[in-house]
């Protein structure tokens, strides 16, 4: 271990691990270590006797579960959009080739007591129960504005300079109904809380566009798609990347100190009494408490049920979002919901998470409107878990410290934080400018 890197990277989260494959394809020499003695840090999958062990204290699950082999529980449960930052980084990186992936079944969004599937194009929205007549119209010319604006082409802006005008202004324009809104901000463009309206609507738009884009690349019920075997195979598809371009894996290193130079720029990384030198060190916020801060509490239910969950048509996948406002809460709550068809439950079992930004003293208890939708669950486990932030000056220590996982059911925010991450350590943007639809890992899906 006694030798000079250009990076080390402590902690194989799945941040950690992108970067980790990044950085190694660039050229660069890449040590990547670990505490733990698997892959995944805090966004690992467990199979039934780990999940009982880390939720019951102990290793015996009830017979009737199934067998412990046939779980892939997710920790950080997260969907991907079939067009998003995430599927482009994994066909720039050809990860692809490690994993398989399957269409997710359901999009839906939490309106007046009642969950309603998402319509995302100008047809879906005439058909939407969610609106009524008069709604429909305006909402339709809305998506028709939204589908065929192009950024580069003024012709499609109507005269709005969307760096300018705010969401607000853009949807006052249409008309739409506070319920309308709801669903677009939260569940069209993902959306976590509505400070979005009083910013600039391209973002919007372009998150519009993106989930409708998404939505149309596999003609499913949903945008999203998912690894079969779970989340647990995408920071192991990244780590094979990396031993590919070079880099050195080393598991079940504990103590892991970051050693500084007299001028507090990162040296080295100590372990078990060796240490390795390095110039700049990646990590997630556990490393390095000491440049971090903690920026909330995620709360989680995670269920174990022998049905899908009840007014989703049957779906075996599914996400259901539901908007701060409908709750009365400062953030949206989001359902997941995955199976056997994704190789994590044995058949006939489903897998359901309930995630929340913990806003009382009694988060569990917040997680109640999500809970009320699952119906009737074989077990169910609590989460809660601190979100941190670094709070470092990456050019004056050479440290890059993710920021934790939130409560969000898909990928986008996470993969912008790797995107950043990786420009503040190579001085470089990744081009993900990739032809999706050429991508034979398409076939995969």
């Amino acid at each position: 271990m006694d030798e000079e890197y250009d990076v080390i990277v402590l902690g194989t989260g799945l941040k950690e691990c992108i970067l980790s494959g990044l950085l190694s394809v660039d050229g660069l020499k890449v040590l990547h270590m670990d505490r733990n003695d698997y892959y995944g840090g805090d966004s690992t999958s467990l199979n039934l006797n780990q999940l009982w062990k880390r939720f019951r204290g102990e290793d015996k699950p009830p017979a009737h579960l199934g067998a412990s082999r046939d779980y892939n529980v997710d920790m950080v449960p997260k969907f991907m959009m079939a067009n998003g930052t995430l599927v482009r980084t994994l066909i720039h990186t050809d990860v692809t080739k490690y994993l398989s992936f399957k269409a997710v079944d359901g999009s839906y969004v939490f309106s007046k007591g009642k969950i309603y599937k998402v319509p995302a194009t100008d047809m879906e929205a005439l058909k939407s129960p969610l609106m009524g007549l008069f709604e429909k119209r305006r909402a339709r010319n809305f998506f028709i504005y939204v589908q065929d604006y192009n950024e580069a082409d003024p012709r499609t802006h109507q005269g709005l300079d969307l760096t300018r005008v705010t969401t607000r202004e853009l949807i006052a324009k249409y008309g739409l109904s506070d319920d309308t809104v709801d669903f677009v901000g939260h569940a069209l463009a993902l959306h976590r809380d509505d400070r979005y309206l009083d910013e600039p609507a391209l973002d919007t738009v372009k998150r519009m566009k993106l989930y409708a884009d998404s939505l149309a690349r596999f003609q499913g019920g949903s945008p999203y798609i998912y690894p079969l075997y779970g989340l647990g195979e995408l920071p192991q598809g990244f780590a094979r990347l990396s031993a590919v371009y070079g880099g050195t894996y080393m598991l079940n290193k504990p103590d892991c100190k970051v050693e500084f130079d007299m001028e507090g720029k990162v040296c080295g990384v100590t372990s078990e009494g060796e240490t390795a030198k390095c110039k700049k060190v990646v990590c997630d916020p556990s490393y390095l408490q000491n440049k971090v801060r903690k920026i909330g509490r995620v709360v989680r239910a995670i269920a174990i049920m022998s049905h899908p969950i009840p007014n989703t048509n049957e779906s075996h996948s599914v996400q259901i979002i539901l908007p701060q406002k409908q709750l009365g809460r400062r953030s949206d709550m989001y359902v997941f919901c995955c199976s056997y068809t994704h190789n994590v439950a044995p058949r006939g079992k489903f897998i359901a998470f309930v995630s929340a930004e913990a806003e009382t003293d009694n988060p569990q208890s917040e997680l109640k409107p999500g809970i009320d939708l699952l119906g009737s669950v074989d077990e169910i486990f609590y989460d809660i878990y601190d979100r941190y932030e670094p709070v470092n000056e990456p050019s004056l220590d050479n440290c890059f410290v993710s920021t934790s996982y939130d409560a969000t059911t898909h990928f986008e925010t996470t993969v912008t934080d790797v995107l950043n991450m990786y420009t503040m350590i190579t001085g470089k943007t990744v081009d993900l400018s990739v032809d999706l639809s050429a991508a034979s890992a398409a076939e995969e899906y």
